[in-house]
């Protein structure tokens, strides 16, 4: 379930893009085998964005909530092409 999902502008001398924060809760009697996926596939992920290049994405912070869900925060850069 996405919790959160915040982009803005970011600029450096020879590049335009975005920066984003995504916030996940995983959820599930275990929720730990949807985190070691999501870890597997962001490392591997080709990504395809019409106009723009994925520079940079991982997972920041994890935390085990009360509930036995995961909280999952992640962040990327993605660069005007």
């Amino acid at each position: 379930m996405i919790g959160r999902f915040h982009s803005v502008d970011w600029q450096s001398l020879t590049f335009t893009g975005e920066r984003h924060e995504i916030s996940l809760r995983l959820t599930g009697p275990d929720p730990a085998p949807a985190l070691a996926s999501l870890r597997s596939e962001l490392s591997d992920a080709e990504w395809q964005l019409d106009g723009h290049i994925v520079a940079d994405i991982l997972i920041v912070d994890e935390k085990l909530s009360d509930d036995g869900s995961i909280l999952v925060k992640i962040e990327a850069l993605t660069l005007s092409d």
